[in-house]
């Protein structure tokens, strides 16, 4: 059995109540992998799929029975802990989970790794103790980690530049994967949010981008000059190009805006697998990624004056606490400056 059937409906809430990523449920399914690997071993016991299955399905019916005031429908196998892995897990307290946390503070996680896995449990117990399956949430007693602020990376605008300069134009794959540079660096849009665009979703004219981010919300994004250019000539190229030229048929309506060789649409990956060529090519820092080029875009903007606002919608992030962080870079740039320039800016 790949997970437990407990496991499997609180990945289907993520992604279709919450509507998170697949990505992002992946992601905490390998997190929730990883403890119930550790319940495992702390028990000593095999999973046991058809008493996994009975055990969610009885309490799920528990839960509804005692929503509905029908507590005579209890049965004593839904109502009974019962000897399974399923029910170890959602029956679990804050002294196994603060076992669980010992065991991988033993295997040298960093503070961040901890934080997201804790994260990810306080969101499925929360979800667990909703839905009824589980008696209570151990996470309320859990505390997460104290992290050092870590400011977001950013690189200067000639690094910019010079990675910008690196692809080929000449051909239609090159002129893609600039068409794509540009985009990432004039939007400041997530890579996922790349990926996931139209060929419909570009408005030339008024120089614009419509955007699916988190959650499915749709922001529309302003495209500068060079980008909507870019753009332009590499839908021009393939329209022109035999092998592309089938699949827009139809004006390309729907149809993916970057696509690998083969038509289909490019994955995250594929992009990162891009810009550590063209990062090898320029001789630019390995460890600068698609992430970079969104932080320094929104580095470049208050560094030039745009307001925190603005810059928030731009992003597409829903609080506005996340979008200060970069306040704290350009602060940081700004005392640089001043301790370079004014004379009296440090003690002699």
């Amino acid at each position: 059995m790949d997970t437990l059937p407990v496991i499997g409906g609180f990945i289907s809430y993520l992604t279709n109540e919450r509507h998170f990523s697949a990505y992002t449920a992946r992601c905490y399914g390998a997190d929730l992998r990883q403890f119930i690997d550790f319940m495992t071993q702390r028990l000593g016991a095999a999973i046991n799929e058809r008493s996994e299955q009975d055990l969610y399905e009885a309490r799920l019916a528990a839960a509804q029975a005692r929503s509905s005031g029908n507590l005579g429908a209890v049965t004593p196998a839904a109502s009974s802990a019962g000897k399974t892995l399923s029910a170890s897990i959602l029956d679990a307290n804050a002294e196994t989970i603060r076992a669980y946390l010992s065991h991988l503070g033993e295997n040298q996680y960093s503070a961040a790794t901890m934080a997201r896995k804790i994260a990810t449990l306080r969101s499925f117990y929360k979800w667990a103790e909703r839905r009824g399956v589980a008696p209570s949430n151990p996470m309320t007693a859990i505390r997460t980690p104290k992290q050092g602020k870590r400011l977001p990376r950013a690189i200067t605008i000639e690094q910019i530049e010079k990675l910008l300069s690196t692809p080929n134009e000449r051909e239609v794959l090159g002129m893609r994967d600039r068409a794509m540079l540009e985009t990432l660096y004039s939007t400041g849009i997530r890579v996922s949010e790349l990926v996931d665009l139209n060929v419909d979703d570009i408005d030339p004219t008024g120089e614009a981008l419509r955007v699916r981010g988190k959650g499915k919300r749709e922001r529309i994004v302003p495209l500068g000059s060079h980008a909507t250019a870019a753009l332009r000539k590499f839908v021009g190229m393939v329209k022109d190009d035999g092998r592309f030229a089938p699949l827009w048929s139809d004006g390309g309506a729907g149809k993916p805006l970057f696509m690998n060789k083969h038509g289909g649409r490019l994955s995250s990956r594929s992009v990162r697998r891009k810009l550590d060529k063209y990062l090898k090519n320029a001789g630019l820092d390995p460890k600068i990624s698609p992430h970079t080029l969104r932080h320094s875009f929104a580095t470049h903007l208050l560094e030039n004056g745009a307001d925190l606002r603005s810059v928030q919608e731009l992003l597409g992030h829903q609080s506005l606490s996340t979008t200060q962080v970069y306040t704290h870079l350009t602060a940081q740039r700004l005392k640089q400056a001043y301790d370079q320039a004014h004379p009296r800016a440090e003690a002699s």
